[in-house]
């Protein structure tokens, strides 16, 4: 043994306090790879850092984008501070002048910029009111947690800053200014010895090392279907089914777009959860068309969508008055409503509501008509009037056809969620 002392790095502890966290995670924050990235590297160097699939990273802020409106101001603000991999500090780091980075400092000046629109667009367009700080403060958790849990792993080695080579002159100069001595001449020996009486060895043999044995088949082996995927799987379909069953009931609130909501918020809870479970990975593929059809039925203001009523065509010409129903509802396909054939007699009121589709009316050419149409998307006419487009206002009025006031009285609510509303004489 040396009696040199022997000393041993401290094994990393755990990170106690939120201050403490929070100085590691700049300390240690996440690189932007090379490889592996799809715009800047941001997805994969949170993924890589704390051991989670890049994909759910990217689905994660694709959701935070379309309920929050918090994914693109997160994302610029990554490509902004996260340093990339081979550089010495972040882009807004390099443009104050504290090293060197790959971000050139015009480009960062324009990702400060961008940064800073996005975000004002953010908490100023968002679909729900707090959306924006909802998504800010669900991600700024998250990445508090990953770092809580998992911050001690994968972390990123320091770069070290280039240096320049030193050169000056004299004794200090690291270029050799000695003059070289003269080039020998050809068959002269400053020795005076002969040649054929040298004993050098033999040069050693340059054969090339043998090719490298090709590499060997190994059969991946087949990954353990993940209990988070599967009970979240459960779970999504039983909160779809629930909020179906409450529309029916006639819970107004669980529209399409908030069934949707709900069903997207429960598959995004297993992904975090599957993030630390390492499982789940195939939610991906519910989260994405669930994202795409949230976002549309977000952005687009159709109207609540009814799944009452059942799906197909529906025709009917009540012959009396009693036979009229106070209320014709189909979740899809056209209705088609002719009161031409009903005989003069009471007052009669009714509402047609049709989810996705096209709705017909027909009254009596003498029947004094109060009507109320409307569609969410689509065009409406009623006796002449007409809307064209989305969410309009809708159509109201009194109309008491060719002969004056004095018809039949027929009060008429007519609403479309999605489809054409037609409302004449016959």
């Amino acid at each position: 043994m040396s009696g040199a002392s022997e000393t041993r790095a401290p094994k990393p502890s755990p990170l106690n306090g939120f201050e403490e966290t929070v100085k590691d995670f700049w300390v240690s924050r996440p690189r932007r790879p090379h490889a592996g990235r799809k715009v800047a590297g941001v997805a994969a160097a949170i993924g890589y850092r704390y051991g989670i699939d890049p994909v759910v990273v990217r689905v994660a802020l694709v959701v935070a984008t379309i309920f929050g409106g918090f994914g693109v101001p997160f994302y610029l603000l990554g490509w902004l501070f996260l340093p990339g991999e081979s550089d010495e500090v972040s882009g807004f780091e390099s443009l104050i002048g504290r090293g060197r980075s790959s971000v050139s400092p015009a480009f960062a000046v324009v990702l400060c910029v961008l940064t800073v629109i996005s975000v004002g667009g953010a908490f100023s367009g968002s679909w729900f009111d707090g959306g924006a700080l909802i998504s800010f403060a669900l991600i700024a958790i998250a990445l508090y947690l990953l770092h809580r849990n998992r911050g001690q792993e994968n972390r990123p080695a320091p770069v070290v800053p280039r240096t320049q080579a030193f050169t000056g002159n004299g004794a200090f100069t690291m270029t050799d200014t000695a003059t070289a001595a003269p080039e020998a001449k050809a068959g002269w020996d400053p020795l005076a010895a002969d040649p054929a009486g040298w004993d050098l060895p033999d040069a050693p043999s340059t054969q090339p090392p043998p090719p490298p044995a090709p590499p060997t088949y190994q059969r991946p082996e087949r990954r353990r279907n993940s209990k988070v995927g599967s009970a979240t799987f459960a779970l999504a379909v039983l909160t779809a089914g629930g909020g179906v069953l409450a529309n029916l009931n006639g819970a107004s609130w669980f529209s399409a777009q908030h069934i949707i909501g709900l069903v997207l918020g429960v598959v995004g809870i297993g992904l975090v959860t599957g993030a630390f479970a390492r499982g789940g990975r195939g939610l991906i593929g519910l989260a994405v068309p669930l994202a795409i059809a949230g976002m549309v039925l977000t952005t687009v203001p159709f109207e609540n969508f009814d799944f009452r009523g059942g799906a197909g065509n529906l025709r009917e010409t009540p012959q009396a008055v009693t036979d009229v129903k106070p209320l014709y509802q189909h979740a899809a396909g056209d209705i088609d409503l002719d009161l031409t054939e009903l005989p003069a007699g009471s007052p009669i009121t009714t509402s047609v509501v049709n989810g996705a589709g096209n709705t017909t009316v027909v009254v009596p050419d003498n029947a004094d008509v109060t009507y109320d149409c409307r569609t969410g998307a689509g065009n409406a006419e009623c006796f002449g009037h007409e809307t064209d487009g989305i969410s309009q206002d809708a159509l109201t009025g009194v109309d008491y056809g060719t002969d004056g006031p004095g018809g039949q009285q027929i009060t008429l609510h007519v609403k479309n969620s999605v489809g054409n509303v037609e409302v004449r004489r016959g």
